[in-house]
Order: C-alpha cells, then sequence, then structure tokens
C-alpha cells in the first residue's frame, strides 16, 4: 500500500491535530492571523482532552492498575497545514499527538474513519498520530489471538478483557477508544476548518532531558535500570540523544501560534495510579507561562527506546538539586524543555517560510521479523521479569495454570474484589504469560510470514524532513537516519503505531529488557532495514518534480 501527497508549488498541507485539554468535546483554537502578508500555507490548531471521566485501566507495567483519579489532564495535541495554488490545495497531512503509551491499530483504525466520514476531502492516510509513551495513561489495546488460544485450553477470556485476563471493573479499553476517538476527529475537523494563512520556521537546540537507561557490567550482560554502584559496573550501554528538534507556526502577522517539540525521551517520569500526561503536561504549562496560554504544544518522542527520564549515574547529585532548586523531576525537565524552545525564538522570528517546498510519502514497508531459533525456544532461560529458569514452552505452561489457579480462586471468592488491588497478582500473571505465548506464536509465524508490513509517513516541509515509524527506536538506529537524510533537520517520530522495542546487536548481545525475545518483534537486522527504506522514502522528496 502506497499513498502519496505532493505540494511542489511552494506549499504545505500540514495537519497537525493537537488534542489539548479542551474539555470532552474538544475545544479548536485557530493558528492563522490575517489573510493578507503570508504565502500559500494555510494553518489551524485545536485541542481536545482526552481525560477519562470515569475508571480505566492504566497501561506500562508488568501488571494492571486501575485509575483512582486525575493528577493533571491527558491532550492530544494539534496543528492543520495546507498548501494551496490558487484555490486548488496541492497537499495535506493531518499529524496527531496523543498522551498515550502508543497509538493501538483499534485506535488508529477508528479515528481515520471518523475523520473520512466527517471531512471526506482529506486522505484518512494523511492522518499521522504518535504517542508521547506515558505509563499513565488509559489502555486501548485487546488480544483476540491470545483470547482465541486460551480457549483450546478452555480458558474463556472476553475480548473487552484480553489484555488483561479478567474484568477489572473499569472502563473497558474498547469504550475508552470510541471516546478518545470520537474527541479527537472532532479536533482534526475544527483544526482543520480554522486553518489561515501562516508559516513556519524550524531550528535546532539542546536540553539534558533523556539518559541513556541500559547499564552494561564486566560480564558483557546488560539491564534495564540497572545498578551502577556496583564493582562489576562497566558503562551506560549506548549514545545518548539530547537534542531539541522544533517547529515554529506563526500566522500571518508573524505572531507564535505553536511550536513542535521533538526530543528523544518518553514521558515516564511519572507513575502511580492516576491519570496523567507526564512531564509535558509541566511542559505545556511553563511554555505558556512565558510564551502565552493560547500556544500549542505537540510533542514528539524520537528514538529513545533506549532512553528514559531516569538518572542513572549522578542521581544523588541530581536529587540534590532538585531539592535546592524546589523543582520536581517532571519540573525540572518542563524548564529545560522551555529554555530550549526560547533560546533560539529570536532567530525563529527572523527565519519564517511562508512558501516552504511540501510533499508527504506514506507507505507500508516490509520489514524483516526478529528470527528466532530453536535455541529461543528450547533453551532454558531467566528473563528481567521472569526469574525462574525455564523453556519458554515451559513458561507459557506454568503460568497458564497459574493464572486458571488464580481465576478460580477469585470467582469462588468474589469478596476478594472487595480488596485494593486485588487484581495485582492475576494480572502481572497473565502479563507474563502474554509475552511467553508471543514468542511461541511468532516461532511459528515466521515461517510462513517472515516479514511485517510497517506503516512509515515522511513529510518535507522546506529543508527539514519528519520521519515516523511505530516502534520504541534505539538511539543508534534514530542517530542514522539524522546523519544520513538529505534534510537539514530530520525529526524521527517514534511509536507512531503500536510500539514494541527495536533493539541495537549491542544491547541484543548484552540481554537487556527491550531486547530479548519477548519484547521484540523486529530485531536489528530489521532496524537496519527501516533505516535505509525510511531514508529513501525521505531522499525520495528531493527528488525535482
Amino acid at each position: 500500500m502506497y499513498r502519496n501527497t505532493l505540494g511542489w508549488s511552494a506549499g504545505l498541507v500540514f495537519a497537525v491535530v493537537a488534542l489539548l485539554v479542551a474539555g470532552p468535546a474538544g475545544q479548536a483554537a485557530l493558528a492563522a492571523g490575517e489573510d493578507d502578508g503570508a504565502g500559500k500555507l494555510r494553518i489551524g490548531w485545536a485541542s481536545a482532552d482526552l481525560t477519562p471521566e470515569k475508571p480505566v485501566v492504566l497501561t506500562g507495567f508488568s501488571r494492571a492498575r486501575v485509575s483512582e483519579g486525575v493528577l493533571d489532564p491527558i491532550t492530544a495535541t494539534a496543528l492543520a497545514v495546507e498548501s494551496v495554488d490558487g484555490d486548488d490545495a496541492t497537499g495535506t497531512v493531518v499529524m496527531v499527538s496523543c498522551d498515550l503509551i502508543s497509538i493501538a491499530d483499534e485506535l488508529r483504525d477508528r479515528v481515520r474513519a471518523k475523520v473520512k466520514q466527517a471531512l471526506p476531502e482529506i486522505d484518512p492516510s494523511a492522518v499521522v498520530l504518535n504517542a508521547t509513551h506515558t505509563h499513565c495513561g488509559p489502555e486501548t489495546r485487546t488480544k483476540p489471538d491470545l483470547a482465541e488460544k486460551l480457549a483450546q485450553f478452555d480458558l474463556e477470556v472476553s475480548l473487552a478483557w484480553s489484555n488483561w485476563g479478567i474484568d477489572l471493573g473499569a472502563t473497558p479499553p474498547l469504550d475508552y477508544v470510541e471516546l478518545a476517538s470520537d474527541r479527537i476527529a472532532e479536533a482534526v475537523a475544527q483544526a482543520w476548518k480554522s486553518r489561515k494563512p501562516g508559516g513556519v520556521s524550524f531550528g535546532l537546540a539542546h536540553a539534558v532531558v533523556g539518559h541513556n537507561r541500559l547499564t552494561a557490567y564486566t560480564d558483557g550482560t546488560s539491564r534495564m535500570y540497572g545498578g551502577v554502584g556496583q564493582p562489576n559496573f562497566s558503562h551506560v550501554e549506548g549514545y545518548e540523544d539530547h537534542s531539541v528538534n522544533l517547529l515554529y507556526t506563526w500566522n500571518a502577522d508573524r505572531e507564535l501560534t505553536g511550536v513542535v517539540v521533538n526530543v528523544a525521551v518518553p514521558s515516564q517520569a511519572s507513575g502511580g495510579s492516576k491519570v496523567t500526561a507526564d512531564f509535558w503536561h509541566d511542559t505545556r504549562n511553563e511554555l505558556r507561562r512565558r510564551l502565552g496560554e493560547g500556544l500549542f504544544v505537540l510533542p514528539q518522542c524520537s528514538a529513545a527506546g533506549d532512553q528514559s527520564p531516569v538518572v542513572m549515574v549522578a542521581r544523588k547529585a541530581e536529587d540534590r538539586m532538585q531539592q535546592l532548586t524546589g523543582r520536581s523531576r517532571r519540573e525540572q525537565i518542563a524548564v529545560r524543555i522551555a529554555d530550549a524552545v526560547t533560546s533560539i525564538l529570536s532567530a525563529m522570528e527572523k527565519s519564517v517560510d511562508w512558501n516552504p517546498a511540501f510533499a508527504h510519502r506514506m507507505d507500508l514497508v516490509p520489514l524483516s521479523r526478529r528470527r528466532l531459533s530453536e535455541a529461543d525456544i528450547k533453551t532454558p532461560r531467566a528473563t528481567h521479569h521472569r526469574p525462574e529458569l525455564e523453556t519458554v514452552e515451559q513458561a507459557f505452561d506454568r503460568l497458564r495454570e497459574e493464572y486458571r489457579t488464580l481465576r478460580r480462586k477469585i470467582e469462588e471468592q468474589p469478596e476478594l474484589k472487595a480488596k485494593r488491588g486485588w487484581f495485582n497478582e492475576i494480572t502481572a500473571v497473565y502479563w507474563r504469560m502474554k509475552r511467553a505465548s508471543r514468542v511461541l506464536d511468532r516461532f511459528e509465524l515466521q515461517k510462513t510470514q517472515p516479514t511485517m508490513p510497517v506503516e512509515v509517513h515522511v513529510i518535507r516541509l522546506g529543508d527539514m524532513a519528519i520521519a515516523t515509524n511505530r516502534f520504541e527506536l534505539y538511539i543508534d538506529f534514530g542517530t542514522q537516519m539524522k546523519a544520513r537524510s538529505k534534510a537539514v533537520q530530520t525529526f524521527v517520530v517514534q511509536l507512531a503505531g503500536k510500539g514494541s522495542y527495536l533493539p541495537t546487536e549491542r544491547s541484543v548481545a548484552g540481554g537487556g529488557y527491550g531486547a530479548i525475545p519477548e519484547s521484540t518483534e523486529v530485531g536489528p537486522d530489521g532496524g537496519r532495514e527501516l533505516v535505509e527504506q525510511t531514508l529513501e522514502l525521505l531522499d525520495s522528496l528531493w527528488v525535482e518534480k
């Protein structure tokens, strides 16, 4: 499948659908000024509140959590841009950033279907969603294949709860998908209808907000969030990316209307059982305090599968500085990002492009699945979350029966559900069983389907480019894309889809959490293929018409 939207007559349709904290129905706002003084871009912003009104299942940990209130709103943030030539539109793209852990296929497809119905003039494939990777956002996924598999063992699991194995007494994931997709689609429509003439500028700044989270030891192994205070600590496993890629939008009066902020760090500084957008909530507030309450902020997570906000080295010094400054880790990150945005603002005001070359392409690129060997299935091994020394087959069998026992106990003693956290043990067992099952399924699938299609979007906007992928992509691969791209500046955007780690060979050798078979669908070979095919798509945007 291949989709192409080109607008080389110095225009852009770049619709970024920002669903900010605007209330259940969404709230549109305008990102353009007067109808004169600008070129052939038409820009509009909108926002909507994705915060659930009722308890939901929070996802991101190795067991389920049911939300116990809201710490701060979760948002989808956006920008709608169109390129025109006279009265004719020459290109369109809609980018939607959501405070969620990933973009499940179910959510993406529902949003696109609703946009198609509401806005027939927009190609649904031009709607590009990405997630910030908060670990305190609602679950949106189901696992119908696992439910079907368990039925063969006389274990009936409803589709609604197939990702966690039991009714958790909260809003079912697909019900939340309907709520969120309604609000996102409405915000897309509002942003699209709000567009007016505008311009863009892009720039590069830096902020230390993410750190490589893989600790390497003298025996050649590595561990996610492993200790660094012991004698066998050798080094931090990989590169750290502190770049802040920035795209500013301006109305026809040269007033700043919004900014796209692309940083190599997922929003997972928070934990607990309250809904939260994590540090992006603090960042939006800090930027609006400095630049105006009407500012739109669209977050993007660059390649950061091996990077997080957690400080691995000099943590005591970092903790001391938080005490001295009176800022939390989230607030520290917000200030650093806001400093980056404002540090180059004066230069950005002087370099607005009202007529940038525009091109957008979407392709389903085939990537090699991570090839699993017989040894991966038959050799006993322990993992980060499963300390037992056993084969994957043994793990699936053991965990399946543990799950059966725990479920029977809950069914026979329903009063257990009155206890806070009654689901902790059963969902933790189900989560580990699900991972073992996934490895076994992939071992069989690779025999008939050695590759898998992955949606990739590339966008050119003047001399800068944006390239998306659905993975938690290790930094090395994103660095290769940025280093070899023909663009002056390239924004790599991960989690523009349902996620899963894509590790380097170095990390696979070390055996860290994100590099084991249970955590991956695509391995280092597929990562190199992703780099090459993304670069080919990017290169095509610079071919003269």
